[in-house]
């Protein structure tokens, strides 16, 4: 088998126009691998650590030539000469030689850079999709594939629309019957039949960080209404071919014991706020809700997971920030029924996929997602196949950050179906 040749990175840009990491692994066969890491804007306190330079002059500070130094360093001498089909030698490697639970000495976009490449370079090496190379990680593959059913995050607030709203996605998604290039086309044409309700009623079509329309609200409600409106006027059955959902990353108006929305002048204590998600279920048949409450509300969560996981898959992201321990502790107190899955919260593909595999046997619901400081790589389209996701989350089908996955998973779903 191929070992590791040479490893170099290079400094890029992000979707929203900040430094990350690009980094290329050639084999001694000549297969070549090339990755590049997103960034997140509402990150998780749980989450492994990104190193920045911290050097104002430099992009305010956001620079990563440390994190490029420690792979040139470090990194690249640790691994040259290791079989680049070990996957769980080199993310062994990374991981000691780091030897923090964060990634935090060499930064877990140094080390993420380096693990996905050098996954897409074996799997090229052995002329295989990346996606197939990955299912042999999983003890409990079997040999059908599913392309997962697309969560399109239409309307953008919280943090990815500059704080026009409480919540952060307003999510639609299609009946999972669907196969994944009608969803596809559903999905896109309920965002562009948003976008012309938005002109019609005065509003701006601007995007957010995730593609998604951020218009300014008044409420929350007001957004779940236009959401609802531009399904219907799609000839879509609300509950039935398309579905509402929401990332509520309520840490964002987590202050102090309660949480402040704009729906009322009071705060709502966490039980109030349950009462709010079931009151807005009635309404508007929420299949999806993520981060309904604080990542340390523990108590919270089990309450929420009581009161609606019969009918909503109840989603910790901040929550378990694709952290083992968190998800043990949140499976232990039956806290969630879904869990998000975003490889750069913990550093290695196979860590990634350990993850994926521990909420599978948990019977979770599981939901490989961007960040919002994306790339144009794929990776994570293939992820998702590898691990049979359940849902995927790539933000709104617009910029080319995203669609570059919606895409590939086009072309997954082509190299997969039957003659």
């Amino acid at each position: 088998m191929a070992k590791i040749k040479q490893i170099s990175s290079r400094e890029i840009l992000n979707a929203k126009g900040e430094p990350t990491i690009e980094t290329t692994v050639v084999l001694t066969d000549g297969a070549v691998g090339t990755s590049s890491v997103p960034s997140g804007t509402s990150v998780g306190k749980y989450e492994a650590l990104e190193l920045k330079d911290n050097d104002p002059k430099r992009y305010n500070g956001k620079g990563v030539l440390n994190a490029i130094s420690n792979i040139e360093k470090i990194i690249t001498p640790l691994l040259v000469g290791v079989e680049a089909n070990n996957q769980q030698e080199i993310d062994k490697k990374l991981i000691e030689i780091d030897g923090s639970k964060t990634k935090s000495k060499l930064g877990a976009n140094a080390i993420l850079s380096v693990s996905m490449s050098a996954a897409k370079a074996a799997a090229k090496s052995l002329s295989l999709p990346l996606f197939l190379y990955l299912r042999e990680y999983i003890k409990s593959a079997g040999s059908q594939f599913k392309i997962p059913t697309p969560l399109f995050n239409i309307l953008n607030g919280g943090k990815h629309g500059e704080g026009n709203l409480d919540f952060q996605e307003f999510l639609v998604i299609p009946a999972t019957s669907k196969k994944y290039s009608e969803s596809l086309e559903l999905g896109t044409n309920v965002y562009l039949v948003l976008k012309k309700l938005l002109q019609t009623n005065n509003m701006s079509p601007l995007l957010g960080l995730e593609g998604g329309f951020a218009p300014k609200l008044s409420t929350n409600l007001d957004a779940l209404l236009l959401i609802k409106q531009s399904i219907e006027q799609s000839n879509l059955r609300v509950g039935f071919d398309m579905f509402i959902g929401l990332d509520s990353a309520s840490d964002n108006f987590f202050d102090e014991g309660n949480y402040r929305l704009k729906d009322r002048s009071t705060v709502f204590s966490s039980q109030e706020l349950i009462v709010f998600y079931t009151n807005l279920n009635n309404d508007y048949h929420l299949l999806y809700l993520e981060d309904g409450l604080s990542q340390d509300d523990w108590e919270g969560w089990q309450n929420l997971s009581k009161a609606m996981s019969a009918q909503t898959i109840i989603v910790g992201d901040d929550l378990i920030a694709t952290n083992p321990f968190r998800l043990q502790e949140a499976i232990a107190k039956r806290a969630i029924t879904g869990v998000v899955i975003k490889p750069n919260q913990i550093g290695t593909v196979m860590e990634a996929l350990a993850v994926s595999e521990m909420a599978r046997q948990a019977g979770l619901k599981i939901i490989v997602s961007h960040r919002s400081g994306e790339t144009n790589d794929d990776f994570i389209a293939d992820f998702a196949v590898a691990v049979s996701s359940d849902y995927v989350k790539f933000g709104a089908p617009a910029r080319g950050e995203r669609v570059a996955k919606y895409n590939r998973l086009l072309e997954i779903e082509n190299q997969i179906k039957s003659p």
